[in-house]
């Protein structure tokens, strides 16, 4: 298979609570995707990018569910990105860990049923995570950037970035405190996906009780 490419078809400003972002629309060979950039700051040829590659989570980012922390991360993403008036989010349409929302649903659905986010996904017949990032590898080299500070848990990320070819020089922890809703989800990404969570305490909610993993992103 050829190596994936991107094009960049059309930019416009985007004004935010945080201030003015650029959001690039780009095409790609891989996929029929609307794959997206946002950024704020001039980003050619810089070197420490602060960078966040985000998977697009619809319910996480546009309807604020608490079965996940994908919204809070991309919030608190945009708001370090403006601290530094430079940086910026990749945001990749690989809702659900890649496996698309009709299957996420479906998979909550298991999760309600008392399995985790790993197990529901094999379930289903889908791979615990099935993302891709080499089209953020091609879209950052689109944008000039020669090296990313990574804002992530994921370690699995940062080497799947690596192997696309990014340089990725540190790690920037985006951890977002767990609530009642997500603690099993956080959990299970933390012991079954590896992923640098707990540094932060737990937050108690209005809802007493703690449910399974409820998220697939």
């Amino acid at each position: 298979m050829p190596n994936p490419s991107v094009t960049r078809t059309a930019a416009a400003r985007i004004p935010t609570r945080y201030g003015d972002f650029q959001l690039c629309y780009y095409t790609n060979t891989l996929d029929n995707k609307e794959h997206l950039a946002f950024y704020m700051g001039d980003l050619t040829r810089a070197e420490g990018v602060l960078a966040r590659v985000h998977s697009e989570c619809f319910t996480g980012d546009v309807l604020g569910s608490l079965r996940c922390d994908c919204g809070e991360q991309l919030d608190r993403a945009l708001a370090l990105v403006a601290e530094e008036g430079q940086g910026v989010v990749i945001y990749l349409r690989q809702e659900g860990r890649g496996i698309g929302l009709e299957q996420k649903l479906l998979a909550y659905n298991l999760q309600d049923q008392g399995y985790d986010t790993v197990d529901a996904n094999l379930m289903l017949g889908h791979g615990a995570d099935e993302r891709s990032y080499s089209l953020a590898a091609c879209i950052l080299e689109d944008l000039g950037v020669q090296s990313v500070r990574l804002m992530t848990n994921n370690p699995a990320k940062i080497q799947a970035l690596k192997a696309e070819g990014i340089k990725v020089v540190a790690r920037v922890p985006l951890e977002i405190a767990a609530n009642a809703e997500n603690k099993g989800y956080m959990i299970t990404k933390a012991k079954r996906m590896d992923h640098l969570l707990f540094s932060k305490p737990f937050v108690s909610s209005h809802h007493s009780d703690l449910h399974e993993p409820q998220s697939t992103n």
